[in-house]
């Protein structure tokens, strides 16, 4: 039985494995854990699911390998080593005529998805040919279906290679894999020199030519991980093909506090006197986006190529910094949640988050995302929003500022700042706006999402 490397995501191209808890020669059971794995977002073991003798080892410790590659193989108790390929191929039995193979019977067609509704753009014509596809996802078969291609040579190339190249139009078969075994992985495409009429991959200066601005003895070269490399992919081209656009709002928070403040005063206590729950600034934030996304359902929606998808629920992303990046978990349905279900539910997301143990549908898909930077001081800023998502929320650090009464007296009220992204192929200017007032309004009289 071959051993694959998992499909973690439907972005994720590649894993590395970082220990392996078995050696070439051990018998497994089902349940036992075989190896570790690391991709940008996550890290997990993976266990057998078959009993028998890990016979090879394929991708060592520190190797990286794409989803599908055979990673290892195990084989019967008691069974004797894999015969070489070119004695299986002796073996093997030849192929069957045309005549010979039954007709395949035509696969059921997939019941539709559930939790939102097809939005098709009424004004996009339909042409005949290929479809272009979103270029942040591939299509991507079962992992066990799914290797890398060859080229001419016998080198293999990875799919997301293979369409770097195509889009970049460069020839494989000029390249030298840097991968396991001489694979083509994406970084050869982006290190790769660029055809002439075709743009780099990456625009800018290239590596060498940033060095010589500055004295080598006056920095040290931090090389990239795979969560870096994979944030400033996607964010760069979030940046550079989505329409953004930006609502900004000052929100009056003064009984939020209060209400807080109260809620966490009342909490019930265990037995050693720790409140059951302790509620924050962001709870009430979650909570005011998922209401806000249902009062306004035109904008609970993500942009799906040549249509809209309007969703249903509000999932709502709420962006955690990591050691050396960021990752947005995701609290399904929560405006069906209580704050204290939201509150808890963020905390056990947020700690798996910084020990990378996030399962993929745990950061997958969302309505929308939260980036809270007022723990750290920031009045206010504009977030990019994470694709295909249409909308992400900026907030910002409360403060007492003087505002004018009605009565035309002044007063010092608790402030914070909060900036709408948005979509504009998604969300249009006045869609937005109900949107931000819908958070604000929910957000200024907050008994309403009590409710």
């Amino acid at each position: 039985m071959d051993i694959l490397m998992p499909q973690l995501g439907e972005t994720v191209a590649e894993g590395k494995i970082t220990k392996w808890f078995k050696s070439a020669g051990d018998t497994v059971k089902p349940g036992d854990n075989l190896f570790e794995i690391e991709t940008d977002k996550v890290s997990m073991e993976v266990p057998a699911i078959e009993a028998g003798v890990l016979s090879e080892i394929r991708v060592t410790e520190g190797e990286i390998a794409p989803v599908g590659a055979i990673v290892g193989v195990i084989g019967a108790a008691g069974s004797a080593p894999p015969a070489p390929a070119s004695a299986a191929l002796a073996a093997a039995p030849p192929p069957k005529s045309p005549a010979q193979v039954a007709p395949a019977a035509a696969p059921k067609p997939p019941a539709p998805p559930t939790g939102y509704e097809n939005v098709p753009e009424p004004s996009a014509p339909t042409a005949a040919g290929p479809i272009k596809l979103d270029p942040f996802f591939e299509v991507r078969t079962p992992a066990r279906n799914f290797g890398p291609a060859r080229i001419s040579g016998g080198t293999s190339v990875t799919p997301l290679a293979r369409r770097l190249a195509s889009e970049a139009g460069i020839d494989l078969s000029r390249l030298r894999g840097s991968g396991p075994h001489g694979r083509i992985v994406a970084r050869d495409i982006e290190a790769g020199p660029r055809p002439a009429g075709h743009a780099p991959l990456a625009q800018g200066l290239g590596t060498d030519q940033v060095k010589t601005l500055y004295d080598p003895a006056g920095y040290e070269e931090v090389p990239l991980d795979s969560m870096r490399k994979t944030i400033a992919a996607r964010l760069q081209q979030a940046k550079q093909t989505i329409p953004h656009f930006y609502l900004t709002t000052d929100i009056a928070i003064d009984r939020l506090m209060a209400l807080r403040e109260e809620a966490n005063a009342g909490a019930p206590k265990d037995r050693d006197g720790n409140p059951a729950f302790k509620l924050s600034l962001n709870d009430f934030i979650i909570r005011a986006l998922a209401q806000a996304l249902q009062q306004v359902p035109a904008a609970n929606a993500a942009w799906a190529g040549d249509r809209i998808l309007r969703f249903k629920h509000s999932d709502i992303g709420v962006a955690v910094a990591l050691e050396g990046g960021l990752i947005a978990p995701i609290i399904r349905n929560a405006e069906a949640k209580s704050l204290s279900a939201l509150s808890a539910e963020m905390k056990g997301l947020a700690a798996r988050a910084r020990d990378k143990k996030l399962k993929p549908a745990e950061y997958q898909g969302g309505s929308s995302t939260i980036s809270n930077l007022g723990m750290y001081g920031v009045r206010e800023f504009a977030a990019i929003i994470n694709p295909p998502q249409a909308t992400i929320l900026a907030v910002g650090a409360s403060r007492r500022q003087a505002i004018e009464r009605p009565d035309g007296g002044v007063a010092f009220a608790s402030m914070l700042t909060a900036t709408l992204s948005c979509d504009h192929r998604v969300v249009d200017g006045a869609l937005g706006a109900q949107l931000l007032a819908a958070i604000k309004a929910l957000l200024e009289t907050p008994v309403a999402m009590l409710v």
